[in-house]
């Protein structure tokens, strides 16, 4: 990457320049769901469905685990994308924007109606029907497209109006991970339900008496991973959990461990005290925020392209286009992340300000509100990863809710980067602390970093 070589100049260096910038994960997911659509309805159509019903074993003894690529996408690559939602909801409920009851409250509140009133709207279009079951497809937000769209406007965004949105996208997460664990999960197994839990007490005592090794977790993870697959919960909840319980607090403060540094550093380091010094100063940062930073990566530049890969290929020849287009399914998605999502999380917004439980954001006027709130309507990854809870994949039903998630996403991002955009013109943005942003592409005011 530092040397004067053609690999490094053309290829190394812009690549790292490029992951580098905001708005890249949403660049990659949306050329990973462009690239399936192509191959859905491209001459090579069938080798799409074939090569994602490929099966995948996974043996041990007699015990043997067996599905198709896109399940193990779906159940396994997708836990890690949920356990860093479980390590970002716990670094803002320890030290971010969910530690502030009053600065949290708007973004909360915003989140709740901009998950009930979708689902409402979604419930009125297929009312009696037996597209009923996907009333919570429309109610997620994808952060990673949200933020992508207000890193391309830019400085037209004050800095606190982003960390609104990205609050709102956590809470909407939880708010998501808590329908797939209650509403979607079909058959549970008790005593595999009973053997995930006792390894999570387990994993609770080896924090109480500091247990710090990284393998210890890492087994234990997966054993946890494997034993909610089986009990019938969506494994995916195994991941959240297990961010959850990450530790958000250092073993050590900084100062401290500048201290026993200090005080017993020998003249030269050999391989023991340099093991140790190495463990101190990684030790003063949070193992959730170093996760997080490590984990991020490869959350949004390898888990989520895959997943839309996997799941964003849906075949329009055929008059399949037209008569999703009439489906209260399409109709009922599209209409609860577009209209849904700006009328829930602006009206309830208003009514956390209106009656003072919180206050908006720094620089943000209701113009601002509102086309944060159609931002929120982009719903692309964990709409998909529900819809093919609720419809199954492959069926007529799961191909007109993906219908209506690309659609309605695209009008929603759309539609709230043209209004941010005259939101902006129409009151210019009132200059604050300038936003630290860290490489998981969170947002912080100067006070709260």
């Amino acid at each position: 990457m530092a040397s004067d070589r053609k690999l490094a100049r053309f290829v190394g260096r812009p690549v790292a320049a490029f992951l580098r910038v905001e708005a890249s994960g949403g660049i990659l997911l949306l050329a990973a769901a462009l690239i399936a659509l192509f191959w859905a309805n491209s001459a090579w159509a069938e080798s799409y469905e074939a090569f994602w019903h490929t099966e995948f074993s996974v043996q041990f003894g007699t015990f043997e685990l067996s599905e198709d690529l896109r399940h193990w996408v779906n159940d396994a690559l997708m836990a890690i994308f949920f356990f860093v939602v479980g390590l970002e909801i716990k670094y803002e409920m320890a030290a971010g924007e969910l530690r502030d009851p009053k600065a949290a409250a708007v973004p909360i509140f915003a989140a709740f109606g901009g998950m009930v009133v979708p689902a409402a709207i979604y419930f009125a279009f297929t009312m009696g029907t037996e597209g009923e079951a996907g009333w919570g497809i429309p109610m997620a937000t994808d952060i990673a497209f949200a933020l992508g769209v207000l890193a391309v406007l830019d400085k037209r965004i004050p800095s606190a109006a982003r960390v609104f949105l990205l609050t709102l996208a956590i809470v909407d997460d939880i708010g998501a991970i808590t329908v797939i664990a209650i509403f979607y999960t079909d058959e549970l197994s008790v005593p595999w339900l009973g053997i995930a839990a006792l390894a999570i007490l387990v994993i609770l005592a080896l924090r109480r008496v500091q247990v710090w090794s990284a393998y210890v977790y890492v087994l234990l993870g997966i054993f946890v991973w494997l034993a909610t697959y089986q009990s019938g919960v969506h494994a995916t909840i195994a991941g959240v959990i297990l961010g959850l319980l990450t530790p958000a607090k250092p073993l050590l403060d900084q100062e401290q461990a500048r201290s026993y540094a200090k005080n017993s550093m020998p003249e030269q380091l050999g391989p023991d005290e340099l093991r140790r010094y190495r463990f101190l100063l990684g030790e003063s940062v949070s193992i959730a925020e170093r996760l997080e930073r490590s984990l991020h990566p490869w959350s949004s530049y390898v888990v989520l392209p895959i997943f839309a890969l996997a799941n964003a290929g849906i075949d329009l020849r055929g008059g399949v286009l037209g008569d999703a287009l009439g489906s209260p399914v399409t109709l009922g998605v599209a209409a609860g992340l577009v209209i849904g999502k700006a009328v829930g999380v602006t009206l309830t917004s208003w009514i956390a300000v209106r009656f003072g439980w919180g206050r908006l954001p720094v620089g943000a006027s209701w113009l601002t509100i509102v086309g944060l709130a159609m931002v929120a309507g982009i719903g692309f990854t964990v709409s998909l990863f529900i819809t093919g809870l609720a419809f199954g994949d492959g069926t007529l039903l799961s191909n007109d809710a993906k219908v209506g998630v690309l659609g309605g996403s695209i009008i929603a991002a759309a539609l709230g980067a043209l209004f941010l955009v005259f939101a902006h013109k129409r009151q210019p943005v009132v200059i604050g602390p300038r936003p630290v942003e860290s490489g998981n592409q969170r947002v912080e005011s100067e006070d709260q970093a």
